[in-house]
């Protein structure tokens, strides 16, 4: 199987494992993120992987939400541990 590349890596914290796991989400590029809800994506991801939680995804999910939504990014929030709980 051919992997499908994106500008999702130019997220910070996005890799690709975590690329991949948008893709088959349906988030095939930043701008897809926009407006989305990170906890329904994480829910989603959940219920893909079997329930198996990851919840430092969670953040990361939080993080490229926020950097989909603003043209102008803080640097602090560019960090994902600025998105846990």
């Amino acid at each position: 199987m051919k992997s499908r590349k994106s500008d999702l890596r130019n997220i910070p914290g996005v890799g690709p494992n975590i690329e991949q796991d948008l893709l088959n989400l349906g988030y095939s590029s930043i701008a897809s993120l926009k407006g989305a809800d990170p906890e329904e994506i994480y829910r989603r991801d959940c219920l893909l992987k079997g329930r198996k939680e990851d919840r430092c995804q969670l953040y990361v999910y939080r993080l490229a939400v926020y950097y989909a939504d603003h043209s102008i990014h803080d640097p602090e929030k560019l960090k994902w541990w600025h998105w846990k709980d």
